[in-house]
């Protein structure tokens, strides 16, 4: 009975115990936020202990009595500007939030608008735990003043402006919202002179300015903070300074007078007219910005150019070459001045008529009508030719070839007229040009020859760069082989080609001088000489002072013969067989050989096989037994005399005898021949043909010192850097010797010289052969007082090969130029009162 009492206690507890601890995770369950986020508010500068506005109920209910709620803010206040706190109501447990006391840091919207702030709450005797997160927006105040950027304004103002004139705009910015950052502009103290919009911040002109009475206003705008005012503050936040210049109004517009001028032909630079401008207002309203060109110039090849900084005189002149060809009578240019003044005034339109020299001395024409001149085929690229001139020479002439393809041999100095090679010339094109150059007015026109001297500047060419050609072994001496061919573009004996072999080692062909015919001078063996031969055929001209060479390669294969018979190796054979000699047995093997490579040797038995006892391998010359010895007619014989033939299909042996003994005696076959030693002869002569295919040839490679172009043309050391010339050296009259040399012979080392750049005013001129510097025209060292020529000297060599040094000019002066006044006349008008 005992027993069962205390099983029956021991179910009762354990009932009681899982009842209860149901109960306690219930109640854990039921722990947490009613909300998972709550929105709360606080005003910035807020103070210490000052609480979160939320119209949300924010907590937990307490479903069971015995909880005691504690809440932490674990994350979101990195500045721990807050705190949280607990205040039970009832079965409510309130999350209340406050700022922090003490603390030096506050709320600044401005600086962070919002916090989201996670809250952890927890219960002491269970451990129970939850969490919640509350958004905070802070709410603005009115804690900030409007701040000008810039503080300070500076303006000019022109004592003509018109009332309502915008005259400035200031800024100011508020940083609060709302209400909060509205603001409005004012005037520090009245004035009846400026008023300033309250929003927009500018200001306008609303009296009228006298520069007379007042130059400057300084005024003070301030911005007024619009919201509420904090702290007993006065409103305004901030001034701005604006200070306001009057200038003087810019009343007379500038007045222009001109004098036209007749500029000369050796004017370089002509003045067309002399402005002068003049304004009757005071400082800058009366200087002169400007004189410009405004109608008649639709080129801009005129500019009006001040005399000097400040002046108000002024010189047309020409910017560019003038189109004169198009206007013969000049150029009615329309004048406009501007002052200096705000806002400028402008000046009336003033006419001025500017003309060339041409237009009063009539057209350009050239001093010849035609002009002919003779130039080597030797003439590098930038040779001088000739040089044409027109009269009178206006500074704004330029020559032009007539026809476009006249640019194609020759180029022209437009400035100059000297015309010069633009590439190579060659006589086997053209013996003659005809070139017809005129002005750029297209008034004067001369034809200009130029017949071009033939001489030795070409090389013979081969038809073909190599040759290739075969001849039979054994071909007769004298046997044409193959002919080669060169021709040569200069003419006469400058174009006369001969031929020859130049290879160092001998040769056994030879070749026509003057046809080219290539022949055999010896007879040719296939097996005991070389197979292929590599001659260097030359072919030169006769020009003079020089030959010019070129070579080419000619292959001549020797083609083998069938030109040897075979021979036997062993003859008068003596054989003895035993009659019981199996058939198909070998007796014994015939050989013969032929000298001529790769001939295949057949043998057959011409005679003595009547029976058709014995047969022979056409091939390997091998001698069998066809049928037995021993039966029929056969053993009957006993001696059999064979004439074995050998052949190569086009020669053949004379008969070897094999006597061949029938014995009744069972022995080997015995066989007992007569050696001829041609093995012996063949191998001999073999390693003697051997000996000469292989033999190295003589270096055939080598560089002929005669035709090859080696070294590059090169100055000596006098070449001077700098040489100086006085500007009233003649024409004609010698400089300087500018000499190079060249290491190779022949067309190879003789060389020519050429002024290839710098000379564009045709100054100069370098002898083609002898490398003398001569003046070519008058020299002039107030137009240029300093040259820098390209001195190039070529060779005559293929390829060619040059070489160039720069050469300063410097141009001493001399006492060449007489006075000249500026203008041919000059008036003036004097009053009669004026005193002396």
């Amino acid at each position: 009975m005992g027993k069962r009492w205390v099983i029956l206690l021991a179910l009762f507890l354990q009932l009681f115990c899982g009842c209860a601890e149901s109960h306690r995770i219930a109640r854990a369950s039921s722990m947490q936020f009613t909300h998972s986020v709550y929105n709360a508010t606080i005003y910035e500068n807020s103070a210490a202990k000052t609480y979160l506005e939320s119209h949300t109920k924010m907590g937990i209910f307490v479903t069971d009595s015995a909880w005691e709620i504690r809440y932490k803010i674990i994350s979101g206040d990195d500045e721990n500007l807050f705190k949280a706190e607990d205040y039970q109501v009832g079965d409510f447990s309130f999350l209340r939030i406050r700022t922090k006391g003490g603390s030096t840091a506050i709320l600044n919207r401005e600086v962070k608008d919002h916090y989201m702030l996670t809250v952890k709450a927890s219960e002491r005797s269970t451990n129970l735990e939850c969490r919640t997160r509350v958004k905070v927006q802070v709410l603005d105040t009115n804690d900030l003043r409007p701040l000008f950027s810039p503080t300070s304004y500076s303006i000019s103002l022109p004592e003509n402006a018109v009332i309502r004139t915008s005259v400035a705009k200031v800024t100011a910015t508020d940083a609060d919202i709302g209400t909060n950052g509205e603001y409005y502009y004012s005037f520090r103290e009245w004035t009846d002179m400026f008023a300033v919009h309250p929003t927009s911040g500018v200001v306008t002109l609303t009296g009228k300015l006298d520069y007379s009475e007042t130059k400057l206003y300084e005024l003070e705008i301030l911005a007024v903070d619009r919201g509420m005012k904090l702290y007993g503050s006065s409103g305004f936040s901030s001034m701005a300074k604006l200070t306001v210049r009057v200038e003087q109004a810019n009343e007379h517009a500038p007045v222009i007078t001109a004098v036209t001028l007749a500029p000369s032909d050796a004017d370089q630079d002509p003045t067309y007219a002399i402005v002068t401008v003049e304004d009757k207002d005071q400082g800058p309203n009366g200087e002169i910005a400007s004189l410009s060109i405004v109608a008649g110039d639709p080129l801009l090849q005129f500019k009006a150019v001040r005399t000097s900084p400040g002046s108000k005189e002024y010189k047309i002149k020409a910017v560019k070459d003038v189109d004169w060809d198009s206007q013969p009578f000049g150029y009615n240019l329309t004048l406009q001045a501007k002052d200096k003044g705000t806002p400028p005034q402008f000046s009336s339109a003033k006419l001025v008529h500017v003309s060339s020299a041409q237009f009063h001395n009539g057209p350009p024409a050239f001093e010849k009508a035609a002009y002919r001149v003779n130039l080597s085929e030797f003439a590098p690229l930038h040779t001088p030719v000739t040089m044409v001139t027109a009269l009178p020479k206006y500074p704004h002439l330029k020559y032009a070839f007539k026809h476009s393809s006249d640019k194609n041999r020759f180029n022209i100095n437009p400035d100059t007229g000297l015309i010069t090679t633009a590439g190579s010339i060659s006589a086997d094109t053209s013996l003659k040009f005809e070139l017809e150059v005129i002005t750029s007015d297209e008034k004067a026109a001369a034809k200009v020859i130029v017949d071009v001297v033939d001489v030795n500047n070409n090389a013979p060419e081969f038809q073909q760069t190599s040759y290739k050609a075969s001849v039979d072994e054994n071909a007769p001496v004298g046997t044409s082989v193959v002919t080669v061919k060169a021709n040569d573009l200069d003419k006469e004996e400058n174009g006369y080609v001969t031929y020859s072999i130049t290879n160092l080692s001998p040769q056994p062909f030879v070749i026509d001088y003057f046809s080219g015919v290539i022949s055999t001078s010896e007879e040719l063996d296939y097996e005991l000489m070389p197979r292929i031969y590599h001659l260097k055929v030359r072919a030169s001209d006769w020009g003079s002072p020089f030959r010019r060479e070129v070579e080419a390669f000619v292959t001549i294969t020797l083609n083998n013969l069938n030109d040897n018979k075979p021979l036997f190796e062993n003859i008068d054979c003596e054989v003895t067989v035993p009659r019981d000699h199996g058939v198909g047995e070998q007796i014994t093997t015939t050989s013969a050989i032929d000298a001529d490579e790769l001939q295949l040797v057949r043998y057959y038995i011409k005679a003595g096989n009547d029976l058709n006892l014995f047969e022979l391998n056409p091939n390997s010359g091998l001698l069998s037994l066809r049928h037995t010895l021993s039966e029929g007619e056969a053993a009957k014989v006993s001696f059999h005399s064979l004439q074995i033939v050998a052949t190569d299909g086009e020669h053949e042996t004379q008969p070897m005898i094999m006597n061949i003994t029938v014995i009744t005696a069972r022995k080997p076959v015995q066989v007992k021949c007569v050696e001829t030693g041609v093995a012996t002869m063949l191998a001999e002569k073999l390693l003697q043909g051997s000996k000469i295919h292989t033999q190295t040839e003589p270096d055939d490679n080598f560089v002929d010192i005669y035709s090859i172009n080696r070294y590059t043309p090169q100055f000596g050391e006098s070449f001077p850097s700098v040489i100086e010339v006085k500007e009233d050296l003649p024409v004609g009259a010698r400089i300087v010797h500018l000499s190079a040399t060249d290491s190779d012979s022949a067309f190879n080392g003789k060389l020519v010289y050429v002024i290839s750049g710098g000379d564009t005013e045709s100054r100069f001129n370098l002898e083609m052969e002898t490398g003398w510097l001569l003046v070519y025209s008058p020299l002039d060292r107030e137009t240029t007082d300093h040259y820098t020529l390209n001195i190039t000297v070529y060779d005559l060599g293929i390829p060619q090969k040059s070489l160039s040094r720069l050469l300063d000019v410097k141009i001493l002066d001399a006492n060449d130029n007489s006075p000249q006044f500026l203008q041919d006349s000059y008036s003036v008008e004097i009053s009669e009162s004026t005193p002396v």
